[in-house]
């Protein structure tokens, strides 16, 4: 026959230890951090972000002159009047620019800036 014993001083295997930190923060506590964290990168890039990049002396002006529009005057005609290398969208762009249209439209009476050309 076999015997079986049963040992009083049993004990589990240990577990392995795991490294505790000195800090836990909850789900509330990542939250105040993330958001100090965004606050402070916000304000920094505002603060950093607002020097101003110039110069001490004012840049040069495009030459420009004012177009009244006739009844009838398009873009496209006002621009291929003005264009001497044939590249009228480029003018057309440009006096969009200049102006600050925001549709091709004129009206008869509109004043326009348009380059100047340096022939």
């Amino acid at each position: 026959m076999s015997t079986l014993s049963i040992s009083p001083s049993f004990t589990a295997a240990p577990r392995a230890a795991r490294p505790t930190s000195a800090v836990r923060l909850t789900r509330r506590g990542r939250l105040v951090v993330f958001l100090a964290a965004l606050v402070l990168l916000l304000f920094s890039a505002f603060f950093l972000g607002s020097y101003a990049v110039g110069s001490e002396t004012p840049g040069q002006a495009e030459p420009t002159e004012i177009v009244m529009v006739g009844t009838g005057d398009t873009l496209w005609g006002i621009a291929a009047e003005l264009n001497t290398d044939g590249d009228v969208r480029s003018t057309m762009r440009e006096i969009e620019r200049l102006n600050a249209l925001d549709s091709v439209s004129l009206s008869a009476g509109q004043k326009l800036r348009v380059p100047v050309s340096t022939d």
